[in-house]
């Protein structure tokens, strides 16, 4: 008898096995969603519900999706790593382009890969990376209002990259998470904090074991305060250590923040992704 996959209600005549497991890589512009996170309300557009709908036309069945870390509102993704469950066997490829139909031009899958029970989306994931796009320029940029963060203000990268370092290691990020942020401890490793230029852009690149929540939104609004010469770099360290986000200052707009990258053990072989977004003129 051939051993197939086959959902518990129809397991008779058949030898019952655990369905399939995928992973799958999306991209999106976040202008236009509520974030991530599918909310109750099916009439709130996410990124999340546009997914499990296209994904769930190609499988022929209801699919729910675990992603490797939920985005607010606004904010894009170029390496969001997502996975899924199914009883319905697709080529690779044929999710890639069939999930592709059924979405909005601003959300993509880039590829897909079968993995095994073991892998999880989340908590397989042992680091992630965060960049935030800064327009620091007199006039507002028309072209790509949404994908940019920008200030009229004059910035300067190397007092920005003097208070990013007061941030690397182990720390308790309490004053640079949101006051509803629902995780249980404060405490992250950022593992690399750096600042530089692309072009017209200010790119302030994060990589980290795991984020809160505005965490990245909030490091950079303290470091555009400190470019702007509004505080000195050692604010960065001050805030940190008052461990109450009151101290923070201005959490800086979702526009210019990308989820652009998050590393999982070798053994699961999945597909490296050129860092986003393309359109900077920087190697990786």
């Amino acid at each position: 008898m051939t051993e197939v996959p086959v959902k518990p209600s129809d397991t008779q005549g058949a030898i019952f096995i655990a369905p399939y497991r995928y992973a799958l890589c999306i991209e999106y512009a976040g202008s236009s969603y509520k974030g991530w996170q599918k909310q109750k309300a099916d009439e709130v557009p996410t990124i999340q519900g546009y997914v499990e709908k296209a994904l769930s036309i190609v499988a022929n069945e209801t699919v729910s999706v675990v992603c490797a870390g939920r985005t607010d509102a606004g904010v894009n993704g170029t390496y969001q790593v997502i996975h899924f469950d199914t009883y319905a066997k697709r080529e690779p490829r044929a999710w890639v382009m069939g999930t592709n139909t059924h979405l909005p031009s601003d959300i993509a899958v880039r590829w897909a890969k079968p993995v095994d029970d073991s892998f999880h989306a989340r908590f397989s994931a042992l680091e992630r990376r965060y960049r935030y796009l800064i327009y620091s320029q007199e006039v507002m940029p028309a072209l790509l209002s949404k994908g940019v963060t920008w200030t009229y203000k004059t910035l300067d990268v190397e007092r920005m990259r003097s208070a990013g370092a007061y941030l690397v290691g182990e720390h308790d990020f309490t004053s640079y998470r949101a006051v509803g942020c629902q995780a249980k401890s404060p405490v992250r490793t950022i593992r690399s904090l750096e600042v530089y230029t692309s072009g017209d852009l200010i790119v302030i690149d994060v990589t980290a074991n795991a984020f809160l929540h505005h965490m990245v939104r909030n490091i950079a609004g303290v470091l555009m305060t400190v470019g702007a010469g509004e505080a000195e770099p050692e604010w960065a360290k001050a805030v940190l250590d008052a461990k109450d986000r009151a101290k923070g200052g201005v959490t800086a707009p979702p526009f210019g923040l990308y989820f652009v990258d998050v590393k999982y053990p070798e053994k699961f072989e999945l597909p490296k992704s050129t860092l986003g977004p393309y359109f900077l003129n920087i190697s990786n």
